[in-house]
């Protein structure tokens, strides 16, 4: 996935549950770890960190992000 992309569904996420999305996402990590689905859970964790940027302001996902 790209990082637009990845912007995005974050972004939407964010819109639709708020704060609560953050949660989703941790928790998504932890239960896909306990079932051993590393990559995904990588991808969660991803998420979840762009979701925590988004919800408390400190990315905005109107504007492009540049991951390095």
């Amino acid at each position: 996935m790209r990082t637009g992309d990845l912007c995005q569904l974050a972004a939407e996420l964010a819109f639709e549950h708020g704060e609560d999305a953050v949660d989703y996402a941790r928790r998504a990590v932890v239960a896909l770890e306990c079932e051993g689905e590393d990559e995904r859970a990588q991808f969660w964790y991803a998420l979840s960190i762009l979701l925590d940027d988004i919800v408390t302001h400190r990315v905005d996902p109107d504007r492009p992000v540049v991951i390095h």
